[in-house]
């Protein structure tokens, strides 16, 4: 999961991808970039961090330019390493930037191929990195030796080429330096991207985004979702072309942007995620009054904050009360996304307070938007208990996750899945609930389709096992297990201060 923004523009646009990337920051918390061009020269900075970190103002003053994109990224497996924070950049055959969202499932095999075949070097273990130089390498292909000048037809067919070699998940960001932004999106859709634009007295101006708030928050109006296997190129004046370079595209957004990673506030392919979270409340209503009938609930908490949308739906449904039972320290991160099961061991207890009054002799329900690991929700259940709260019963907006997602969420190894090779009264057990209430899959697809019929197939992968993509082999699958199994995350003591090196060229 990470954060992507580009800008075209007819004025500086450092301080709107900085403003952007602040608005996408719950993507990713691990690094932040941005890049940008006046035309002929491109300036970089990126280092680990915070966007609100890693950019002062003696950096902000130094990224010149109309045009330019911005990336924040979260530590996903093998991608911890501060020299891989985005965008990547080459400077063959033209100046390129970019920045990605999702994962490669050919990555090792693209990088063989870029080195043996394409006679390209990969400075990173980064799949983005991968991405960046078959793009590059399809353009210069593309354009031929006759000719020095890109022309639209040149990154199309680009684009159509790159669909044919990298398989997976990939929203994509680039900058061709002197010719514009290039954004493009995989054959099934499954990562999010977003266009907007806006008049200026100057001109036109054009941003393209992993969500739409970002766009409502600089004041840019939806043009609308780029499409699966869609290519848009926006020209140096914001001039947009747009066009369908792979052959068989099929939507199939990610179930889990719409649980956890979007903000309640976007919209992704034409679905409100807050309405949708509305609809995750009223089906475990549903299934709560058909399963349980003669409850003893009373009182509904949310573990703040992406369940709360849900849970204020569920306890309306059912005329139950609906308190804050927990306050937030907003200064912690997201606790699914920090590396090592010890730091979010411990961030969940320096993230969470229990208010002991909205406990102390009650039956609750805690309603969370899902179950990852087990242990966090294992923490809540222990707090509420040392809270007062008589018994806790536990509701997860999203069904068991089983197995590892490969398409940009760095979910755990399998077998560090609380729900891999449990039933859910095991879970039940193990989480230290009263009562384990999860939402059905079927009923959940349901509430991403009600807000969008088109969407006639989603990826829920880590629910089901099933890879839309339909090239996940099981030797692959051992090698996420092994890469993302929290032995495996020792600190990289090589890392590169990229924050030395920060470009200006």
């Amino acid at each position: 999961m990470c954060g992507i923004v580009g800008i075209v523009s007819h004025q500086r646009v450092n301080q709107l991808i900085y403003d952007a990337l602040t608005v996408v920051q719950h993507r990713g918390q691990d690094a932040a970039g941005i890049m940008t061009c006046d035309g002929r020269r491109v300036f970089l900075r990126k280092d680990s961090g915070l966007v609100r970190d890693v950019f002062q103002e003696r950096h902000m003053v130094q990224l010149e330019g109309n045009i330019g994109l911005g990336h924040v990224r979260y530590p996903t497996a093998g991608s911890d390493n501060r020299s891989e924070a985005q965008p990547f950049y080459v400077n063959s055959p033209f100046g390129i930037a970019l920045g990605h969202n999702g994962n490669l499932v050919n990555a090792r095999e693209l990088s063989h191929e870029l080195f043996r075949d394409d006679l390209r070097q990969l400075n990173t273990g980064s799949d983005s990195e991968v991405l960046l130089n078959v793009f590059a390498h399809e353009l210069k292909e593309s354009v031929g030796p006759s000719r020095a000048r890109l022309e639209s037809d040149d990154i199309f067919r680009a684009v159509t080429r790159l669909y044919e070699r990298c398989r997976g998940a990939y929203a994509v960001v680039a900058m061709i330096v002197g010719y514009g932004l290039v954004a493009f999106r995989d054959p099934y859709g499954i990562r999010p991207l977003i266009i907007g634009s806006r008049e200026q007295s100057s001109g036109p101006s054009v941003m393209i985004a992993s969500e739409s708030v970002a766009l409502d928050v600089l004041g840019y109006d939806h043009v609308g979702d780029v499409a699966p296997g869609e290519a848009v190129f926006i020209r140096t004046d914001g001039t947009v072309e747009r066009k369908i370079c792979a052959p068989r595209p099929q939507l199939a957004p990610c179930l889990f942007e719409y649980v956890y990673l979007a903000r309640p506030d976007s919209i992704i392919d034409k679905v409100a995620v807050y309405k949708s979270r509305l609809r995750m409340g009223e089906k475990l209503a549903e299934q709560l009054r058909r399963s349980w009938p003669d409850h003893d609930i009373d009182v509904v908490i949310p573990i703040p904050d992406t369940s709360r949308t849900s849970a204020l739906q569920l306890a309306n449904s059912l005329s139950l009360k609906y308190r804050e039972g927990f306050i937030k320290n907003r200064y912690i991160g997201r606790t699914f996304i920090m590396p090592g099961q010890a730091e979010r061991q411990k961030s969940v207890r320096q993230k969470l307070n229990a208010i002991d009054l909205e406990f102390r002799g009650k039956n609750v329900l805690l309603v969370d938007d899902s179950i990852v690991r087990g242990t966090t929700s294992q923490q809540i259940i222990q707090m509420a208990r040392d809270a007062g709260a008589a018994k806790v019963y536990f509701a997860s907006a999203a069904p068991p996750v089983r197995y590892a997602n490969v398409y940009g969420i760095d979910m755990p190894a399998p077998d560090e899945l609380v729900a891999s090779g449990r039933s859910e009264e095991e879970i039940r057990v193990f989480i230290g609930a009263d009562r384990l209430i999860y939402q059905k899959l079927d009923d959940l697809v349901a509430t991403i389709k009600e807000g969008n019929p088109d969407i006639q197939q989603v990826d829920a992968s880590c629910f089901d096992g099933k890879y839309v993509t339909g090239d996940v082999t099981h030797e692959f699958l051992r090698g996420v297990a092994d890469e993302r199994s929290d032995a495996s995350r020792a600190p990289d003591s090589g890392a590169l201060d990229v924050a030395e090196i920060s470009v200006y060229h």
